[in-house]
């Protein structure tokens, strides 16, 4: 049984950072490409970015190039999602989610996801 678990989520003001874990169990993480999605309350859920199985490759959502990171550290099991700059319209519910398929770059699709973590809230205020 695979399970994600985010935490790191937060208020945090305007301009402010914060980092998001994400623990894998459950299979061999270092094989799969993970990402982190978003939801904010009444809109879809929609791709931040993505980190190849391998960790050398990495691609985001437009609006949060240069804001936000994607690692990873395979001897720990964890995805992290580094948070700068952080705006109001940040704010959502983010999930962490683990790729279908072993080997790849990883999607921007969620279709192309097939476990998904319970979701931690971030909340940016001005």
């Amino acid at each position: 049984q695979v399970q994600l678990v985010e935490s790191g989520g937060g208020l945090v003001q305007a301009g402010g950072s914060l980092r998001l874990s994400c623990v894998a169990s459950g299979r061999t993480f270092s094989d799969y490409a993970m990402a982190w999605f978003r939801q904010a309350p009444g809109k879809e859920r929609e791709f931040v970015g993505a980190i190849k199985w391998n960790g050398d490759t990495t691609f985001y959502k437009d609006s949060v190039k240069g804001r936000f990171t994607i690692s990873r550290d395979d001897a720990k099991n964890t995805v992290y999602l580094q948070m700068n700059s952080l705006k109001p319209e940040d704010t959502a519910a983010y999930y962490c989610a683990s790729e279908s398929r072993a080997f790849t770059y990883g999607s921007s699709f969620s279709e192309e996801y097939d476990y998904w973590g319970q979701g931690t809230q971030v909340t940016v205020y001005s």
